[in-house]
C-alpha cells in the first residue's frame, strides 16, 4: 500500500492504495464517491468518465499511482445543489432511462460544452460516441446537451 494524496473535487483527500489500483476504486471505495460507476472495466463504455485536469479519462484504466498533483472531477464535483447546465437540462427534460451510464454521459458532454459551447448534432454524436446507453437514450441525451448549451448561453456562458 501507499500514501496518496489526490486533489478530488477541489479538496485534498488522503488515501492509502496499491498503485496499480484504478482511480475508480479508490473513488468509490475509499472515498464514498459513487457517482461513476463500474460498467465493462475495459474503459469501453465510459461509465466510469472522471475529469482529470479537464479531460474525460476512464477511472477504471487510471492506476491511482497516476493520478499525482492532477485535479480530478467527479460527478459529484460538478457543481454544487446539480447547478450545472447539464444537470439542470437532464432534470428538466428527464434524459435517463436507467440512469446508469447518465454520470459518465454528462461528465462527458461537460468536457464537450466546455470547449465547444454550441455543438452540432454530429458533434456530440462523436464526442459521445465512446460512451455507452444500455437504454439507447442517445437522442435524449443529445437533446439534453442541446438544452444545456442554451442554458449556459442564458447564464453568461457558464457550463
Amino acid at each position: 500500500m501507499s500514501k496518496y494524496t489526490l486533489h478530488i473535487n477541489g479538496e485534498p483527500r488522503n488515501v492509502d492504495a496499491a498503485p496499480e489500483t484504478p482511480l475508480l476504486w479508490v473513488l468509490r471505495d475509499s472515498l464514498g464517491l459513487v457517482g461513476a460507476k463500474f460498467g465493462c472495466g475495459a474503459g469501453h463504455c465510459g461509465a466510469c468518465t472522471v475529469h482529470v485536469n479537464g479531460v474525460p479519462t476512464r477511472a477504471c484504466m487510471t492506476p491511482v499511482s497516476t493520478v499525482g498533483r492532477k485535479q480530478v472531477t467527479t460527478i459529484e464535483g460538478l457543481a454544487a445543489n446539480a447547478a450545472h447546465p447539464l444537470q439542470q437540462a437532464w432534470l428538466e427534460l428527464d434524459v435517463p432511462q436507467c440512469g446508469y451510464c447518465q454520470a459518465g454521459q454528462i461528465m462527458t458532454a461537460a468536457a464537450l460544452l466546455k470547449e465547444n459551447p454550441n455543438p452540432s448534432d454530429e458533434e456530440i454524436d462523436g464526442a459521445l460516441a465512446g460512451n455507452l446507453c444500455r437504454c439507447a437514450t442517445y437522442l435524449r441525451i443529445r437533446a439534453g446537451i442541446h438544452r444545456a448549451a442554451e442554458i449556459a448561453a442564458k447564464k453568461g456562458g457558464k457550463s
